[in-house]
């Protein structure tokens, strides 16, 4: 789905990150002694043990995408609750979605070297601590800390149960069917997360949204005493890289948010649009001469590479950005109350659920080209059905609207993702689905970033001139990365 992580594929771990076997240590020998012997680290997990990992790994990436899609809900909330205004809004969903963005880059080498379940581990216990410093913020500068933190953590969560499944499953026909499993789980909880965020921040108030991630965390954290050790790789981890990415995203993320708040020209967002292109440039620099950088740029020249990660890019920006703006039209401009625009979402979510299983079989019946085309121009078409929206739109009108903004990535998804993994080394595919989700999500929040800075009308509230120049912009994207993806993209 358009704002489910993509798995990876890579058969060394999940992420591909280091050499597929790690060399072993040279050792004097010692006399025999006799000792018990334990199964190495890298066995395979028996049946009731793998299962447990299965349901840890679900559980953790059941819950870091319900946290996505259930705090948008909770956003006016805690507008009224901690006086944050538009920016203050944007930046509760940012700070989440560009400390995930920027780390994943690097989170399947963190995985690699410290090993899947301890990884998991790490992960799971910052995400419910940061969690828990969401739940009790005084203001809104300490809610956006806190949501900065657990970002850097569903980025170690996200890889590492991926991984975990990959050690717990050696045969690779119950691999897949686990790795189904926990795709569905997101798609599930993507649907379940706005009502579960409507009803919780109706019935007990939105940190009651953060709350429920404790006892989650300590479940996982209870099963995963019950799931044997992962092996560790080597796997190189390039600090400058990850520094300059994130530095970049920060800058630029900074500028377009409070830059309709504060200016274009003042000299804070100024700073920050520097601080963006300078860390870019950077970036490219310390890429080009690391031995094992974090994104080879050789392989960005490669067209079946490029121009999917443009099109995953382009489609979760108008995915999350449409979230985003529907999330708030139900409630400030509808009156609807949190559970009402909770439920407006799950029809659309069933269709994308589905949508998602149907792409495959039309990819191989059709080519994956077409399907990525038309999912494109799908999406644009949903942009443009909802400029028409307004206060008074029958609401069996506006889910009608929906079907295509329900519809266009859930093709399109898929198909990129398949195209993108065929076009390099096996052991670049890690590589490869890492970058593709950090630019999907980076596209997701730099389209709240821009949105929210356009939507803001007199007072700061929502305004559809606003919500339409959002739809413009989004849908002129899309019909560009459509004529790309039509120009550039091989037959199959």
């Amino acid at each position: 789905m358009p704002g489910t992580p993509s798995p990876s594929p890579s058969t060394a771990s999940a992420h591909g990150h280091g050499p597929e076997l790690s060399a072993p240590r040279l050792r004097r020998r010692r006399p025999n002694r006799v000792r018990p012997t334990a199964p190495p680290a890298s066995a395979p997990a028996p049946p009731r043990r793998a299962g447990v990992a299965l349901v840890a790994s679900l559980l953790g990436f059941t819950v870091i995408t319900i946290d996505v899609s259930a705090v948008n809900i909770a956003l006016p909330a805690i507008r009224y609750s901690l006086n944050g205004g538009m920016a203050g809004q944007q930046w509760v969903v940012d700070a989440y979605t560009l400390m995930f963005a920027a780390l994943m880059l690097s989170a399947g080498a963190i995985a690699d070297r410290a090993g899947a379940r301890r990884a998991y581990a790490w992960g799971v216990a910052l995400f419910t601590l940061t969690s828990l410093g969401c739940a009790l913020a005084p203001g809104i500068g300490v809610l956006v800390a806190a949501r900065l933190a657990q970002g850097g953590a569903a980025a170690v969560v996200m890889p590492a149960s991926l991984a975990l499944i990959r050690h717990a499953y050696e045969d690779a026909q119950k691999r897949a069917r686990a790795i189904a499993l926990w795709t569905v789980g997101g798609s599930v909880a993507m649907a379940a997360g706005p009502v579960l965020g409507g009803l919780l921040t109706e019935s007990a108030g939105w940190r009651a949204v953060f709350l429920l991630n404790l006892p989650v965390g300590a479940v996982i954290l209870g099963l995963l005493v019950r799931v044997p050790r992962s092996p560790r790789r080597p796997a190189a981890l390039d600090s400058g890289g990850q520094l300059t990415a994130v530095l970049a995203l920060a800058g630029l993320t900074f500028a377009v948010i409070e830059g309709g708040r504060l200016g274009w020209t003042s000299l804070p967002v100024l700073i920050a649009a520097v601080l963006a292109v300078a860390s870019g440039f950077a970036f490219r620099v310390v890429e080009s001469r690391h031995l094992q950088p974090v994104v080879p740029l050789a392989m960005l020249r490669v067209r079946q590479v490029s121009v999917p990660l443009a099109v995953g890019f382009a489609v979760n920006a108008a995915f999350y950005g449409g979230i985003f703006l529907l999330g708030l039209y139900y409630q400030q401009l509808r009156g609807m109350s949190g559970i009402a625009a909770g439920l407006m979402f799950v029809p659309m979510s069933a269709v994308v659920t589905a949508t998602n299983l149907l792409s495959p079989r039309l990819s191989e019946r059709i080519g994956r080209r077409p399907v990525i085309v038309a999912g494109q121009l799908v999406f644009t078409a949903a942009m443009l059905a909802m400029l028409p929206l307004t206060a008074r739109t029958p609401v069996w009108l506006v889910l009608l609207l929906l079907l295509p903004l329900s519809t266009g990535g859930a093709l399109a998804v898929p198909a990129l993702t398949a195209l993108l993994i065929d076009a390099v080394p096996g052991e670049r595919a890690g590589t490869a689905s890492g970058l593709l989700n950090s630019l999907r999500q980076t596209g997701g929040a730099l389209a709240v970033a821009l949105f929210g800075s356009l939507l803001s009308g007199p007072g700061g509230g929502f305004s559809l001139p606003g919500m339409r120049l959002c739809l413009l912009a989004v849908a002129t994207l899309l019909l560009a990365t459509a004529t790309l993806s039509r120009l550039l993209l091989p037959h199959d």
